[in-house]
């Protein structure tokens, strides 16, 4: 870790994205928001016209896709410029523009939506028999008629578009506060002195093998967040209370009900996850954090210990260069397509790895329709860091190759299943890792970096789901939240989780000012699905071999062309059946079982 944090400017070319494969220059970037922005009348020239035949009606959804390719291009370098530096005034003042002028382009295209749902009943179905090429469309056209009872007037629906960019503005002010404004302290550990960032923390601090340095530099973390409490906490209840009016707007139930319809899902599968794993999961897990508790030798189990490694003699650290290598041998089992999608991910500077005041946390994959993918993460030469890039190359195999194989309005699956190819991608290389060597250390090293990819998804991600149902419980029956509700609410989520098993502390309640994704929907609770559905998928591609892949594969370049649960059907998963969800988190058990195992043979 660089003693001091370095500017943008400085981080070494290689280490960041080329985003000249999006726009060769800022000058061709403004000049095609100009000409997409001017190109509404393409679309907008159908007005009043689809009920005339299907041929028009194919026309402006041709015309729609085509501009929308063209104005994903243009908002996707805004935002990838803003993300790898959020303090840059260029940054932010180009995400702005972007923002308003796509915000104007789709509020004027709002009109199609509701042009369809006060056609005479029947004639969609008339239209899909007259003309073939709606065949695209089919399964796009029947979801909208699927929300006729939900649909406001044309005139409101325009409105609300066009106020997308505004209704954006708690997420663009909580990352605002996080990545531009919100400072740390520095902490001294052993007479070195560690600047601490929400980069440097979640991405090297937490996750070290020095108690004194971890737990410092979490007082320091969390102290700066205690700082913004008040004002994110108003912010996300701002993002929560727009949800809650806007269900109650379009007659939905709850929330809930809302948030889920686009993906596919029911209630039922949501609590499904939600309380399966949870219910199930916790006695692993507290076994877990004993056995955490008991080799490192710690006098109490704090949050902050939770990903504490288990065997800090062996951490094996590795260059991203390396790290590459062994990512694209170990999804070598994928076939030459997907293999060439990663070679060229790791070769033609898909990837901003470099770490920069700015940039935004985490990891996250931007597929852009017609072009490829950009992957941004922070590289911190351990082999953690191998893991989210095998899951976030995950994302650009999978959705390149539905981009391939789909038109744009087919290309995206639910998010339901949208992290079952990430996470599968994180088995497979422990799969390669512990295939190729017989050394029980590593064998038992592999596990923990299993048990990590439980821990992000079936642990941290769920308690970000369950925190976000007990949320918008509260807000539907006009509750407030405020800073101390949800410090309260994410403690009482975490306890219930871990029981006696980890001490409760102040700052572990502040965890949930740590995370964008509560301002996605209900984005957490899908990466234990994906894992869950992904997690069956191994199992079956074990006993199968090949045939197995073959169907994965097929499943990828589906795209969203099919609900979900027909997509896992596809693969050959049932995740309609809560079997799926247990056996998922049977295995977990099994890992924590053999890594009990593993320590006690050693201790022998």
């Amino acid at each position: 870790m660089s003693e001091k944090a370095l500017m943008r400017s400085e981080v070494p070319e290689s280490s960041t994205w080329n985003l000249e494969h999006l726009f060769l220059s800022e000058e061709e970037w403004n000049r095609e928001l100009e000409l997409v922005a001017a190109s509404a009348e393409e679309v907008t020239r159908f007005r009043g016209r689809l009920g005339e035949s299907a041929a028009t009606l194919l026309d402006c959804l041709n015309a729609r896709e085509a501009v929308s390719e063209r104005a994903t291009k243009v908002g996707a370098y805004a935002h990838l410029r803003q993300t790898e530096d959020s303090t840059n005034p260029d940054n932010q003042a180009r995400a702005a523009r972007s923002g308003d002028a796509m915000t104007r382009l789709f509020a004027q295209f709002t009109f199609i939506d509701s042009e369809i749902l006060a056609l005479e009943d029947g004639t969609i179905e008339r239209y899909l028999q007259e003309e073939p090429g709606l065949a695209d469309f089919e399964r796009s056209l029947k979801r909208l008629l699927a929300q006729k009872p939900h649909r406001l007037s044309p005139e409101t629906e325009q409105l609300l578009a066009s106020m997308s960019e505004v209704r954006g503005a708690p997420y663009r002010t909580y990352l605002r506060g996080k990545l531009a404004d919100m400072t740390f302290e520095s902490v001294e550990v052993e007479g070195r002195r560690y600047p601490v960032s929400f980069a440097s923390f979640e991405t090297d601090y937490e996750m070290s093998a020095n108690t004194e340095l971890r737990r410092s530099s979490f007082a320091s973390f969390s102290k700066g967040l205690y700082a913004y409490r008040n004002t994110f906490a108003e912010t996300y209840a701002t993002e929560v209370k727009q949800q809650v009016v806007l269900s109650r707007l379009r007659g939905y139930d709850s929330v809930t009900q809302m948030l889920l319809e686009p993906q596919q899902v029911t209630e039922e599968m949501y609590g499904a996850i939600l309380d399966t794993i949870q219910e199930e999961l916790a006695p692993h897990m507290r076994r877990y954090a004993e056995l955490k508790k008991k080799i490192l030798g710690l006098d109490k189990m704090y949050f902050c210990d939770l990903k504490a490694p288990l065997d800090p003699d062996y951490s094996p650290s590795i260059s991203y260069e390396e790290a590459c290598k062994t990512v694209q041998s170990a999804l070598g089992v994928l076939g030459e397509e997907y293999g060439e999608i990663v070679e060229a991910a790791f070769t033609q500077r898909w990837v901003d790895h470099g770490t920069n005041i700015g940039k935004s946390t985490g990891a996250f994959c931007s597929s852009i329709y017609g072009v490829h993918s950009y992957i941004l993460m922070s590289w911190s030469d351990n082999m953690r860091g191998a893991f989210t890039l095998a899951h976030e190359v995950g994302h650009a195999g999978h959705l390149m190759l539905a981009a391939r194989n789909q038109r744009m309005i087919n290309a995206r699956p639910s998010l339901y299943f949208i992290e079952a190819p990430s996470t599968m991608n994180e088995l497979l290389l422990a799969e390669h890792l512990r295939s190729g060597s017989d050394d029980k250390r590593l064998r038992r090293w592999v596990i923990m970096q299993l048990l990590n990819t439980y821990y992000h998804n079936f642990v941290t991600h769920l308690l970000e789901g369950e925190l976000q149902r007990r949320v918008y419980a509260r807000a539907m029956n006009d509750q407030p939240l405020t800073a101390k509700v949800l410090s309260d609410l994410k403690g009482d989520v975490i306890s219930g989780f871990w029981g006696d098993a980890l001490e409760m502390t102040e700052d572990a309640k502040l965890t949930w000012m740590r995370q964008p994704h509560y301002y996605m929907g209900l984005y957490p609770y899908t990466y234990s699905a994906g894992l869950t559905l992904s997690t069956a998928m191994m199992q079956i591609i074990r006993e199968e071999g090949q045939p197995a892949i073959d169907r994965w594969l097929e499943t990828l370049k589906a795209g969203g062309s099919k609900t979900p649960l027909e997509l896992a059907k596809m693969a050959g998963v049932d995740m309609s059946d809560p079997a799926t969800i247990r056996s998922a988190v049977s295995y977990v058990g099994s890992l924590i079982d053999d890594l009990h195992e593993l320590f006690e043979e050693e201790a022998q």
